[in-house]
């Protein structure tokens, strides 16, 4: 059984026993959390979707870790003009351990 998710502004295929990197949620390591933003579940050639959102279905997942993606280099120039600007970028992330999906 698998579920599409929506978390973060971003949406999440995801089934028991994986693991995903979402933007970053206020939980500490080792908490469970339920995720209830379920757009779609599935199981083999059945779909249930929702119309925005499956009604009593729910997502548990345990917070593994909190961390940040690699850095994004940013490198702005403007070629004869004596103009560059660098920078950089580490977004952060809540890694999730997917341990049931609820209809």
């Amino acid at each position: 059984m698998y579920a599409v998710i929506k978390t973060g502004g971003k949406q999440y295929k995801v089934a028991a026993g994986e693991k995903i990197k979402v933007e970053q949620i206020a939980a500490e390591v080792g908490q469970e959390i339920v995720i209830n933003e379920v757009l779609a579940v599935g199981s083999g050639a059945e779909l249930q979707v929702g119309a925005p959102l499956v009604a009593g279905a729910s997502v548990k997942a345990t917070v593994v870790a909190q961390g940040k993606h690699d850095k994004v280099r940013i490198f702005k120039l403007r070629r004869r003009k004596h103009y560059k600007k660098s920078q950089g970028h580490r977004q952060t992330y809540t890694e999730l351990e997917i341990s049931a999906v609820n209809v």
